[in-house]
């Protein structure tokens, strides 16, 4: 593969998801054409397009969600088109959805201990019965879970049911979920979506926390250009289900190509527009 797909400063760093020549057809229509990225392992890496661009369809496709009409996913090396979605999380892969998908009835605590159902250690019959190694295992996921949403900062919200906390705890508390899966790579769709601009500084400092803290890599989607600017190493531009620019946070700023998708040509609107501001 060309050394172009990804940051050159990364070229000799271990691809931790390297997709090829994928296409996406939904009957006559294409969603996505020939689309191909490489990320290396820890990298911070930005997806971005207008609307309709196709990449919340890259991200369903890459989790097994879609079944793609052409084209590979390797994951760590291994290929994953065709592995079940529950599978492909096993391997390392956890995300968060554009619209906050959490068990609103559910405790906050409830909602992050589920995420380590994979890992109960508990046969069905001792989960029925609550005998054998059911008590002690519920109780060490429990602490888990509790140590889980202190780096959160959501230990005292932990009884509270899940719709019950603000718009932006709401999107922590998702990630959070995301991450006790134990994943390698994150996937994050419209993390800034709904929030105020302080909820927005806060997720940009915490995005780069995790990443560091727990050792991931990265790859979000988002229209908050202040986000994607701020925090991204290198960013793959979408339209009309195609890439049509791949670069550094100021070469996309820059790139003639990419300000057309967003505004349409300059000459046609007449005006100097930063698309790439806060």
């Amino acid at each position: 593969m060309a050394e172009y797909l990804i940051n050159p400063r990364h070229a000799e760093t271990n691809r931790i998801l390297d997709i090829r020549h994928l296409t996406m057809m939904f009957g006559g229509l294409r969603a996505v054409s020939d689309f191909t990225m490489a990320i290396p392992e820890g990298g911070l890496y930005g997806l971005i397009g207008p609307n309709g661009a196709g990449k919340t369809t890259v991200f369903n496709v890459i989790t097994g969600i879609y079944q793609p009409t052409e084209g590979s996913i390797l994951f760590d090396g291994r290929e994953i088109v065709g592995l079940p979605s529950h599978l492909i999380t096993r391997l390392g892969i956890a995300r968060t959805f554009q619209n906050i998908r959490l068990f609103q009835n559910l405790t906050v605590l409830d909602n992050v201990r589920i995420a380590y159902h994979t890992y109960a250690g508990y046969s069905l019959v001792e989960a029925i019965t609550r005998l054998g190694r059911f008590t002690r295992r519920e109780r060490i996921l429990t602490e888990r879970a509790q140590d889980f949403l202190a780096v959160f900062g959501l230990q005292d919200r932990q009884l509270e049911l899940a719709k019950n906390l603000p718009y932006g705890e709401q999107r922590r508390l998702e990630i959070a979920r995301a991450l006790a899966a134990r994943p390698r790579l994150l996937l994050l769709d419209e993390p800034a979506a709904g929030m105020n601009p302080r909820e927005v500084g806060d997720l940009m400092e915490l995005i780069h926390f995790i990443r560091d803290e727990f050792k991931l890599t990265i790859l979000l989607i988002e229209h908050q250009m202040r986000v994607v600017m701020g925090i991204c190493e290198w960013i793959t531009v979408m339209d009309f289900g195609e890439v049509i620019a791949r670069g550094t946070p100021r070469e996309i700023q820059n790139n003639e190509r990419v300000i057309e998708a967003y505004l349409g040509t300059r000459s046609e609107k007449g005006i100097k527009f930063d698309a790439f501001g806060s």
